[in-house]
């Protein structure tokens, strides 16, 4: 497991082998993408969209159908007016 310091400015260098997991190099972004409360992801924001596919992934989810959604949505809004 790879593991870094804060420094008291807040910042972080990230670990060689997850730079490299990463193909991360100088200059390249990365993202923190919150998965579950105080569960993050660190995400190279050089890469392509399709590369993300599967990430927020979750077996356990029901899909849902757009009546479904179209539903939920008119449900929320009338409970903010």
């Amino acid at each position: 497991m790879a593991a870094a310091k804060i420094t008291s400015k807040g910042q972080i260098t990230i670990p060689v082998s997850v730079r490299v997991a990463l193909k991360l190099k100088a200059g390249d972004r990365v993202e923190f993408v919150e998965r579950a409360k105080g569960d993050f992801s660190i995400v190279a924001a050089t890469r392509s969209v399709r590369e993300l596919e599967g990430l927020y992934y979750d077996k356990s989810r029901k899909t849902v159908s757009i009546e479904e959604m179209n539903a939920a949505i008119a449900k929320a809004a009338s409970r903010s007016r």
